[in-house]
């Protein structure tokens, strides 16, 4: 929370100097009453005051100015509010080593069940496209606010030979910039967020892809998804490692300012995407929250005054 009149908080200086003369009056008023000798007539001269009954009214006026100061200051608080513009470009790797089970059933399965419960969590306003890869790239769906096309894309994917993420990359750049824009013409905020689980093989290099994508202002999160352990069946019969490389993958997510992740599980996949989620497609926005205090202490001191005629029939 920050404050837009800062200045004004320095009127929590007199509140605190009305405090403090309060607390010097009640204990002038405890040595005055002390100095009465003659204690036969104290109880009829300075009758018992009730306790701590005698102060609540005077802290809640105080405490009722300190919540009207800082009202008075017009607090704002940063808040995230869905950007209608924004767009997020979601590349799927597709390329044969998804066939992995390391992770049950297999690594391409669990990849589908993830991505359609992220875009279907998306906000509604939000544009959200699909770029699938392996050997070659294609958008699959340009960026819509289309959930069932999204969906349906995903569940029809097909494996081919090669990873090609430099490419992919570079056509989820050009689904970004194909994107809607604002009434202004501007290019929408954007993200892109690569799901995959080796390294490049074919195609532009990752720094280079990296590079463009830092250029235009669109951060890549990635996600390595699989384990050390992947095989999948080789053309002799026999099996070949398909481990997955986080290492490129946190690369090219530290170039271009995104986040990365490391999932081996259908668990960790959707917490690695409700954490991008938590964050793309949302606009941080200061709202005034100055309402909250001014009615705090609106009713701190109806409280001080109910409670000071109750129990002395005077207000505080």
């Amino acid at each position: 929370m920050r404050f837009l009149v800062e200045w004004r908080l320095f009127l929590l200086v007199g509140v605190g100097a009305m405090a403090g003369a309060w607390i010097a009056v009640s204990r002038q008023r405890r040595r005055d009453v002390v100095r009465f000798t003659n204690v036969e007539l104290l109880d009829v001269i300075a009758p018992r005051e009730p306790g701590w009954r005698r102060h609540a009214p005077a802290v809640l006026f105080l405490l009722a100015l300190v919540a009207l100061v800082v009202g008075f200051a017009r607090p704002v608080r940063a808040m995230q509010v869905g950007d209608e513009r924004a767009t997020v470009v979601l590349a799927l790797d597709t390329s044969l080593s998804m066939e992995a089970d390391d992770v049950e059933p297999s690594r391409l399965e669990v990849a589908q069940e993830a991505a359609r419960a992220f875009v279907s969590d998306l906000p509604d306003q939000l544009n959200v496209g699909l770029v699938v890869f392996n050997g070659t790239t294609a958008v699959a769906v340009s960026p819509t606010h289309d959930r069932e096309a999204l969906v349906a894309a995903i569940d029809a994917v097909e494996l081919g030979e090669g990873t090609a993420i430099g490419d992919a990359i570079f056509t989820s750049l050009d689904a970004v910039a194909a994107a809607p824009r604002g009434e202004d013409d501007e290019p929408a905020p954007a993200r892109i967020v690569v799901m995959s689980d080796g390294e490049t093989t074919v195609g532009r290099d990752n720094a280079e892809a990296a590079a463009a994508a830092a250029d235009a202002g669109v951060p890549v999160d990635t996600i390595a998804f699989g384990t050390p352990d992947g095989t999948i069946e080789a053309d002799d019969g026999g099996t070949e490692p398909v481990p997955v490389a986080p290492e490129p993958l946190a690369e090219i997510a530290a170039t271009t300012g995104g986040t990365t992740f490391l999932a081996d599980s259908l668990d960790e996949l959707g917490s690695a995407y409700a954490d991008i989620g938590g964050v793309v497609g949302y606009d941080e926005v200061d709202r005034d929250v100055s309402g909250w205090f001014v009615g705090t202490g609106i009713l701190l001191l109806a409280a001080a005054g109910a409670l000071s005629l109750a129990w002395s029939q005077r207000l505080p």
